[in-house]
């Protein structure tokens, strides 16, 4: 059965029944004969149609950078359970840490359309300034701060900056870092000028050899038998990530390095790996599945937030040093 059929059988309008639907303004009498003719013939609206006509969809995006990483998979259960709660489905994006394809899903549940995206671990391109800024479905970014955006971010500056502190009172001296692209603003901009703000603050040259890593295993232990070319006498080495620290350990060992004795190493996330790994790793830990949950909860406010009244919000996470034996 359609609309007009059943309008026709109610004697009203279509018009009237799209309203009685979508909850818009009806007398009572219209109410009562068109809530009889949808008891006497069972009707069910369609619901992409619905969808079409009201703009409105129980569906939520949540778009990340990949599958295989613990951070990911945390803030990924912590958005799921609340949203579930409060009766939103989530459908994934998986980007591959590629800028166009995050900007190609966000158009896609624009178009399709969702009640808002949550978008974690992203590069701010031009183009995603511009859609951020242009678009009219709510948006939060996780694990990011930009301007002008609503999200929930990590400390990762202040981070990087108290496990230099810790690296520097056992007395090492001689340090480097291995750090993600400066383009991320989180785990490569912040976490590195949370490395250099220490070396500075102990009076030392904040310039310290750096190089940089992709976020996997493979890349921390390629990006560490370049430290150990360019400086072999280095005595600690920081570490953007816990994969990064895993594989700069990992070539320490191979070039007969003793840990800590020899280098100290440290992480940043608190990897479920950080503690099982000889010598246990010293790493910031950092609450992806609150972080998570704060995006969706962020969300939801948005959503139900029909004349875009309410301010912009940011909120930044604290983090728990993990001292562990590899410092």
């Amino acid at each position: 059965m359609t609309m007009k059929e059943l309008a026709k059988l109610a004697g009203v309008s279509p018009a009237a029944v799209s309203r009685y639907l979508n909850g818009g303004p009806l007398s009572a009498e219209k109410r009562r004969v068109i809530h009889a003719a949808i008891e006497r013939t069972g009707y069910q609206p369609d619901p992409a149609a619905q969808t079409l006509r009201t703009r409105s969809t129980d569906i939520v995006g949540l778009i990340v950078p990949k599958l295989d990483s613990e951070s990911v998979s945390r803030l990924a259960a912590g958005a799921s359970e609340v949203l579930d709660e409060a009766g939103f489905a989530c459908q994934l994006g998986v980007s591959g840490n590629d800028p166009k394809k995050e900007l190609a899903f966000l158009q896609l549940f624009q178009n399709r359309p969702a009640a808002g995206v949550i978008l974690m671990g992203t590069v701010l391109t031009p183009e995603l300034e511009r859609f951020l800024q242009s678009t009219g479905m709510p948006v939060v970014v996780a694990g990011q701060n930009f301007k002008g955006v609503p999200c929930v971010y990590h400390d990762d500056y202040g981070a990087a900056l108290e496990l230099t502190r810790l690296v520097l009172s056992k007395g090492r001296r001689r340090l480097a870092y291995i750090g993600a692209i400066e383009q991320d603003a989180a785990a490569g901009e912040a976490r590195r000028r949370g490395v250099q703000a220490g070396l500075r603050e102990a009076g030392l040259d904040p310039e310290l050899p750096v190089e940089i890593s992709s976020f996997e295993v493979e890349g921390g232990r390629a990006a560490m038998e370049r430290l150990l070319e360019r400086c072999p006498e280095l005595d600690a080495v920081l570490c953007a990530t816990d994969r990064m620290a895993f594989g700069a350990m990992q070539a320490l060992r191979e070039a007969g390095k003793r840990l800590p004795q020899d280098v100290a190493v440290t992480g940043i996330g608190d990897s479920w790996a950080g503690e099982h790994v000889e010598p246990h790793l010293t790493t910031a830990r950092f609450y992806y599945k609150t972080c998570g949950e704060s995006a969706a909860r962020l969300l939801i406010d948005r959503i139900n937030d029909k004349d875009r009244c309410a301010p912009m919000q940011q909120v930044v996470l604290s983090y728990t040093i993990q001292q562990r034996d590899s410092v």
